[in-house]
């Protein structure tokens, strides 16, 4: 009887020593699987940081093949993208360099300056468009578009003509309802971008982020006086109180009237 109770003894202390054993090598296990997991995702990471890289973009190359395709390629696409052919194109740069003053930069070729004016003023694009395509910083983009704008308005007297304006006709039959009026006024609100504290104050009705700008032209169609600075939420009534009441203000003769 003792015998039994013995042996039933020493099986139930090696049954848990077994399963102690057991345990720890479940631990040491998990310990390891664990070590190995992190030591993986360090590699990983590492080799994806330091040893997997984008190719590298030939800037260069890839600005010398747009401008290429850009006016050196078909009398078509230098039309749609530019909106003159390729002969105007470079007739132009050439009076832009003789009578405009644009000069060349250190990096940036005169060419390639009229090409980004045109291609902005053409499909109204940002900056940010203009540098993917172009491989050229946006303060890059915005100096040269200045360049060439201040060129133009150098020879712009010398090439902008205006031809004499009678009203007679159809036009003049319009006018003659409107005795003494010197001519028309509208005001149009262009979209800006504005400080995130100025919007609310260049938020039309519509919702839109916009400055008013007053416009007067005469009958023959000219421009006589142009108002812009006014913050979208401003009404048209106002504007016009300003550009009636400012230094540099609409002159209207007594006896005369703005239809």
């Amino acid at each position: 009887m003792e015998s039994s109770i013995v042996d039933a003894s020493a099986a139930s202390r090696k049954r848990r020593r077994d399963e102690e054993e057991e345990e720890k090598l479940e631990q040491v296990f998990f310990i390891i699987v664990s070590v190995v997991t992190m030591l993986l995702g360090a590699l990983t990471w590492y080799h994806d940081k330091y040893f997997v890289k984008e190719l590298a973009r030939n800037l260069e190359l890839e600005r010398h093949s747009f401008l290429n395709r850009l006016y050196r390629g078909t009398k078509t696409d230098c039309i749609e993208q530019l909106r003159v052919s390729k002969k105007e194109f470079f007739k132009l740069c050439r009076i832009l360099q003789e009578k405009g003053q644009l000069v060349k930069t250190k990096n940036v070729p005169i060419d390639e300056a009229v090409a980004m004016f045109l291609h902005i003023l053409a499909h109204n694009l940002k900056y940010r468009v203009v540098h993917f395509s172009y491989c050229r910083s946006m303060e890059t983009i915005s100096r040269q578009f200045k360049n060439v704008l201040r060129a133009i308005m150098k020879v712009s007297k010398e090439y902008l003509k205006f031809h004499e304006y009678n009203i007679e006709g159809s036009v003049e039959n319009k006018w003659r309802w409107f005795k003494n009026s010197i001519g028309a006024l509208d005001g149009i609100h262009i979209p800006v971008t504005v400080s995130a504290e100025d919007r609310p104050r260049y938020r039309n009705r519509k919702g839109d982020i916009s400055t008013n700008v007053l416009g007067v032209c005469g009958p023959d169609l000219r421009f006589i006086y142009v108002l812009p600075g006014w913050e979208g939420s401003a009404g048209d009534s106002r504007v016009l109180r300003d550009a009636l009441r400012r230094q540099n203000c609409l002159h209207i003769l007594n006896g005369n009237i703005m239809k």
